[in-house]
This record gives C-alpha cells, structure tokens and sequence, in this order.
C-alpha cells in the first residue's frame, strides 16, 4: 500500500533581482565608509600642525558614532560615521567643528528618495495609495513613508515658498516675460482660486519661474502687486517683450509698472476666443485663415492675410472680426525679433506646458485642500519642471534683443 503524502508547500528562491540588490547595496555600504574615512583623513590634515600646551594634536579621531541605516533607492544601507573629537584650546584657534557633508547630521534618507516623496505626491497619487507605491518602488524595507510625511512636507513646501517669493532678483535681466493666470477648485472653499505665474527668459536663453502669486481673479490689483513686488526685489530693467493672453488687468498693470516692454498677444488665445464668435460650420475655415496670418514669413504677409480674414466675415460675423483687429498692432508685435523666437513668442505654450502637470495632481484630488495648499503646490511643480526646460531657440540672439537690435520680420539688420 502506498503511502499518501502531502506535497511540499512552495518556497520561492531568491530573486535574482534582490541578489543583485543585495551586491549593490554591499558595495555602496562599503564606498561610503571610505568615502566618510576619506573625508575625516582630509580635516585631520588639515588642522594636523595645530597643538595645544602639551603638543598633543587639538583635533583627533575619537571611534564611531552610533550607527545608523540611510534609506536610498536601493533600500537600508547601514553606516558608521567616523568620530571627531576637538580638545581644549580648539576654539580659541578656531578650529570649526567637523560636519560630515556627505553624510550631513540626522540624514535619514537620501536626496533622490526625499525628491521621490514629493514627486509622487505631485503627480497625483492620493496618501491613502502612498505606502504601496512607496513599496512598490524601494520594497519593502521603507520605513516612515506614512500619509503623515505629506502633512510635514507641506509645512516644509510653505516654508520654501515664502523664501522663494522673498529672493532677491537684483542684477537679474530678462528679455521676455511670459503671464498667465489658471484657476483651479479649492474643497474647502467656494471660490475658485486664481494663481498667477510669470516666466522670463535670460538673456542666455533660459526659462526660469520668476513669480507664483495668489491673486483676486485676473485683476488689474493683482497683476499690479506681482510685477511691484518682482520690481522692488531687484528687476529694475524692464523686459523687451512680454507675452499673454487679453487679460486685460495684466496688461493695465505692466503699463504702468513697466511702460518700456512691449506687448505681444497669445495666438493660441484669440484664436479660440474669436472662433467663439463663429458657428461651427464656419470655424475650421476662420481658424485656417487666422493660421495663415500669424504663420505668415513677413509682417507684410501678415498685414494682408489680417485683411482678407476681415473682408470675408465682416460682413456676416462681425463681432468675429471685431475681436480680431482690436488687438492686430499687438498681435504681430513679434516680427520685430527675431525669427528663431517668433514660436516662443505667439503663443503662452511655456506656462501652459507647465500648468498641465498641475492639473493633473488637482484632477486627481479633486482640487486642493486650500488656497495654500493650492499655492505651495503649483510652485512645487514649477521647479520641478523648470529642472527639464531646454534653452530656447535662437539663444545666441538673446543678448542682440535685450540691448536693443533692430529687427524685421525676424531678420537682425545693420545698426546704420
């Protein structure tokens, strides 16, 4: 008679994945402690010809710190950092105590995973999510990530945006500015919240994040108290050209704060607006003519094609083409640089290719907790995609517009 048996429950081996993690973090344990050893040898020699009264050395090794883990990308690397310990008489030969800066004091966790935890949160996931792809990502050897971590983040967003917002802008030039206001839901409120943004282009041709501002709608007041606080912070210089939509508050405001840049409307903006006056039937035409003024390779060309668009709807749309040729001097204000600029110039693309990633995290989360919250969020994501902004076209030109160049129709001419 066979004797029945029960089959061996399954034991998974070692994942060939976590072997190779297991290398890597032995390795990278290893790294740091000479690189830690390194750095302590380099202070020691540099304060090494210092003696107190009994020339004995005033700065020496003194053992280990307690060890600690640091939780990287790779999972806990356990470390012991070298102990320094400075004698009487240190002080008086100010000798400064030494801080390790690859492993600064109460490091818990790498740059890379500290950059992690707010990127994640950004980009939408909910804290009730957090832990699993927290896991997902390091493991499951990543202690502390709690929903609690985001409620400390932001106190710490709030901090770095009030520091932010207070830096000072002195020296700083920029040839172009681009505005635009977006609204987005606040739960805990009725209102809406508004968050102003302005962008400006150095004059190597590199965009950076110039403002972020809660305003009262798009209004004049607001608008005005961006610019102000930009101008009192050291942006004295105005911009050659700045670039938005027919908010008209923004452009009431830059008038009067910087009466010496020009204007230059958003395209993509009055397009939609205009064609808003228009059945649909007649709006892929409308939009086909509008494209070929703005595409146009001569102010000229422009000029014309402005011409035909309002001798064809005139007569039978016209609010279409009044809301067209209110606003044609400053439409076409950017065939006066040059022409390696003119597609940054048309439109507000370099802000709203940056709101897109704010709409996601507030679609996600069905708007922000508060105006804030909503604030510190918006100028977390616009650092972080100002780390991927490539140079403008055309960024040897920069300098040749901001002292004043003559231009036409995008085409440097001769300063006689």
């Amino acid at each position: 008679m066979i004797e029945a048996t029960h089959p061996r429950p399954f034991q998974p081996e070692a994942s060939p994945k976590d072997a190779i993690t297991e290398i890597i973090r032995g390795g990278a344990q290893r790294l740091l402690a000479a690189a830690l050893e390194a750095e302590v040898d380099c202070y020691l020699a540099r304060f090494a010809e210092f003696r107190g009264s009994d020339d004995r050395q005033l700065v020496v090794r003194n053992g280990h710190l307690p060890g600690r883990e640091v939780q990287s990308g790779i999972g806990q690397v356990p470390v012991r950092q070298p102990r320094v310990r400075r004698r009487a008489g240190a002080e008086q030969a100010e000798i400064p105590p030494f801080t390790s800066k690859i492993l600064p004091p109460y490091l818990r966790r790498t740059r890379s995973i500290e950059e992690l935890i707010p990127w994640l949160y950004l980009k939408g996931i909910s804290t009730n999510d957090y832990g699993e792809a927290l896991e997902a990502l390091l493991g499951p050897e990543a202690p502390g990530l709690s929903p609690s971590t985001i409620v400390r983040l932001k106190k710490v967003w709030e901090g770095e945006y009030a520091e932010w917002s207070r830096r000072s802008l002195e020296g700083r030039r920029y040839v172009y500015l681009w505005a635009d206001g977006v609204y987005f839901n606040i739960r805990l409120e009725e209102a809406r919240s508004c968050i102003l943004v302005v962008v400006g282009a150095t004059e190597d041709g590199r965009k950076e994040v110039l403002a972020v501002h809660d305003g009262v709608r798009e209004s004049e007041l607001s608008w005005r108290e961006v610019l102000l606080d930009l101008k009192h912070r050291g942006l004295v210089v105005a911009p050659r050209v700045a670039a938005g939509d027919g908010a008209l508050g923004f452009w009431k405001a830059l008038r009067q704060v910087y009466p010496e840049t020009r204007e230059q409307r958003c395209w993509v903006h009055k397009t939609a607006n205009v064609l808003n006056h228009l059945p649909k039937r007649q709006q892929g035409e409308a939009k086909r003519r509008l494209h070929e003024i703005w595409m146009a390779g001569t102010r000229e060309d422009a000029e014309a094609a402005f011409d035909a668009f309002a001798e064809l709807f005139e007569p039978k749309f016209p609010k279409a083409v009044a809301c067209l040729v209110k606003d044609r001097d400053v439409l076409l204000t950017f065939y006066d640089f040059p022409a390696e600029h003119w597609k940054h110039l048309r439109t507000t693309n370099p802000i709203e290719s940056m709101f897109s990633t704010v709409r996601l995290r507030t679609t996600k989360t069905r708007g922000s907790g508060s105006r804030l919250a909503c604030l510190t969020m918006v100028f977390k994501l616009a650092q972080s995609a100002q780390r991927t902004w490539r140079r403008l076209n055309g960024a040897k030109l920069f300098p040749d517009v901001f002292h004043g160049v003559p231009f036409k129709d995008g085409i440097k001419q001769d300063a006689a």
